[in-house]
């Protein structure tokens, strides 16, 4: 789906205030109730935010929100963080890119690289990449979820754990304030495991939206991570544990 930049507004309103309502925006646009109504209409199509009477919630931070909606929320920003991301990478390195909508941001941001091999467990990232002849792509076998196309499972952990690779680039579902990075499905967890454990350098990416949310299954801590590219860092306790852990943070919002 496509977001205009009303809609795009919208949406940062109810992230920021957990729901919005019909008049409210309204009069925020200066346009009628109606028009509102079909934005509100079409986001919760799109499983972007959740319907009610007279407005929107913005979807809680336990659900894992449907992969295409995911695309759109802060796409700008997954975008930023994927060109300075592709900005560490230099040709002629290999690493390894994980499941997530910020880290096929980071794939797109590649293609301009010579000499890469990446290995991934990510259908679309692999799907993108495959069609530069100056990157190699490997991909590892295993359960293909269909949400996403993400592959994950002991046959994924087993391909992973055969690499020894420059970079991982990892994302997460959610970071918790104790610096606790956060996925929902423990399949996938696994496979994260290995590829931070078959990395030299790890570059964690994901936008400020992920400090909202919650995720079951813990992959990790903040502190494990060389890199952290992100939109910005709001939180002090976050700031703190990247600074106790001598971890490099880029904020490409700041």
């Amino acid at each position: 789906m496509y977001l205009s930049v009303r809609q795009s507004e919208i949406v940062e309103i109810a992230k920021t205030k957990g729901r919005v309502l019909v008049d409210d925006l309204a009069a925020h646009f200066s346009i009628t109730p109606q028009t509102i109504r079909m934005d509100l209409n079409s986001l919760c199509s799109a499983r972007v935010l959740v319907r009610f009477h007279g407005g929107a919630l913005y979807p809680d931070g336990h659900e894992n929100v449907e992969y295409e909606s995911r695309r759109q929320i802060a796409a700008a920003e997954k975008m930023a963080i994927g060109a300075a991301t592709a900005n560490l990478i230099p040709d002629n390195a290999s690493l390894f890119i994980n499941i997530g909508t910020t880290t096929e941001a980071v794939g797109q941001c590649l293609t301009n690289h010579s000499g890469l091999l990446v290995v991934t467990n990510n259908i679309n990232v692999a799907n993108n990449l495959r069609l530069y002849p100056e990157i190699e792509v490997a991909i590892a076998g295993g359960v293909v979820r269909r949400s996403d196309g993400g592959i994950v499972g002991e046959a994924a952990v087993d391909f992973i754990n055969q690499f020894r690779v420059d970079f991982a680039v990892i994302g997460v579902s959610a970071i918790d304030k104790d610096g606790a990075l956060l996925d929902f499905d423990f399949r996938e967890v696994k496979v994260a495991q290995a590829i931070i454990a078959n990395a030299r350098h790890v570059i964690l990416v994901a936008d400020s939206t992920k400090y909202a949310r919650r995720a079951p299954v813990k992959i990790g801590q903040l502190s494990q991570v060389d890199t952290f590219v992100t939109d910005r860092i709001a939180d002090s306790a976050i700031r703190k544990i990247c600074v106790d852990g001598d971890v490099e943070v880029i904020e490409t919002g700041a």
